[in-house]
């Protein structure tokens, strides 16, 4: 396990930021991860983690080690209704979840085509269309990163929220997720609620969907509304959608009758921040090469050589003027670097 000096991090990250990792190395077993980690630790330099670079920001050069995983596996076991599918913290997330649902397996159809890794999945607890992959989650596996141990975590010790979990707060950087496994059904209990999954199903002429139907109309929605990272550089949704108490929301709503708002079961109000952001006029703004999507709020893009601390300086701004109509808060989903 030798690293390579001096590597540009373009083309391992979907915002296609031009940054120099002072070493990068990818890691493709246990051992090596082992020995990545520790080659580090010996010379008193940082490391950092990254998947499929889908979520990540990178605000200038990285000092210390890239550790670029790569880990891959993939099995299943199957009994009565249950399936048991462990996978590589290194497998592309979407291939997986096309696999799953080629074999009738069901849970992760409604998450089809969000890019990036394994991995990174329970990390962000990623979510989309009304679905989280906590939903079937079961547990994991990790790298103790001062000790080498490989522990096992359930879903209970993830502490799974909103775009949150254990490793992106208290173990960020302390642990090392290596492989994922969830629990699948072969007797589908269809999602197909979610507005936009709903209206695409009407159009398809579809009443009685599959997860095969569901997770073509999620691939069709995510293909028309998001830009392809490969066309135009970006991490998909750059801030969570804001929680506030269902006073806030009402209040809100009174003042503005087409805000989308969606109560939560404890209670609280889920706000749109795309809607809050474009009502704030940002949508299709662009300075220099980097700008909001023109056709969702929601995402920052790079259009060609944007510097990370201009993604960052306009995300910024964007927060300050949402905050200064609305009184809300945005947070980050995406982690900067």
């Amino acid at each position: 396990m030798t690293p390579t000096p001096s590597v540009d991090l373009a083309p391992y990250t979907t915002f296609g930021i031009h940054a120099v990792a002072e070493y990068f190395v990818s890691v493709t077993t246990i051992d090596t991860l082992l020995e990545a980690i520790s080659w580090a630790r010996t010379r008193g330099a940082s490391f950092h983690i990254l998947g499929g670079g889908s979520n990540v920001l990178i605000s200038g050069d990285v000092q210390g080690l890239v550790i670029h995983i790569r880990l891959q596996e993939r099995s299943a076991s199957v009994e009565g209704d249950v399936v048991t599918v462990r996978s590589g913290a290194g497998e592309n997330w979407h291939q997986v979840v096309t696999w799953t649902v080629e074999r009738g397996w069901a849970g992760l159809e409604n998450l089809a085509l969000i890019p990036g890794t394994v991995g990174a999945a329970p990390m962000q607890n990623i979510g989309a269309y009304g679905v989280e992959q906590s939903a079937c989650f079961h547990e994991l596996d990790a790298m103790n990163a001062d000790t080498g141990e490989i522990k096992t975590f359930t879903k209970d010790d993830c502490n799974f929220g909103y775009r949150e979990s254990i490793f992106k707060r208290e173990l960020r950087d302390k642990c090392v997720i290596t492989s994922v496994t969830y629990r699948l059904s072969t007797v589908p209990t269809i999602r197909a609620s979610y507005k936009d999954v709903t209206e695409e199903l009407a159009v398809r002429g579809i009443t009685q969907p599959t997860i095969m139907d569901v997770y073509s109309s999620v691939v069709a929605i995510r293909t028309r509304k998001l830009p392809d990272p490969k066309v135009i550089g970006n991490a998909g949704s750059f801030f969570k959608n804001p929680v506030v108490s269902a006073q806030k929301a009402t209040t809100l709503h009174e003042s503005h009758p087409l805000l989308p708002v969606y109560p939560q079961a404890d209670g609280s109000s889920k706000l749109a921040a795309a809607w809050l952001i474009d009502q704030c006029g940002w949508k299709g703004v662009r300075e220099g090469d980097a700008g909001v999507h023109a056709n969702q709020a929601l995402v920052l893009v790079n259009h060609g050589s944007a510097e990370g601390a201009q993604i960052i300086d306009l995300a910024t701004r964007i927060q300050q003027s949402v905050f200064d109509r609305f009184g809300v808060e945005l947070e980050r989903e995406v982690n900067v670097w």
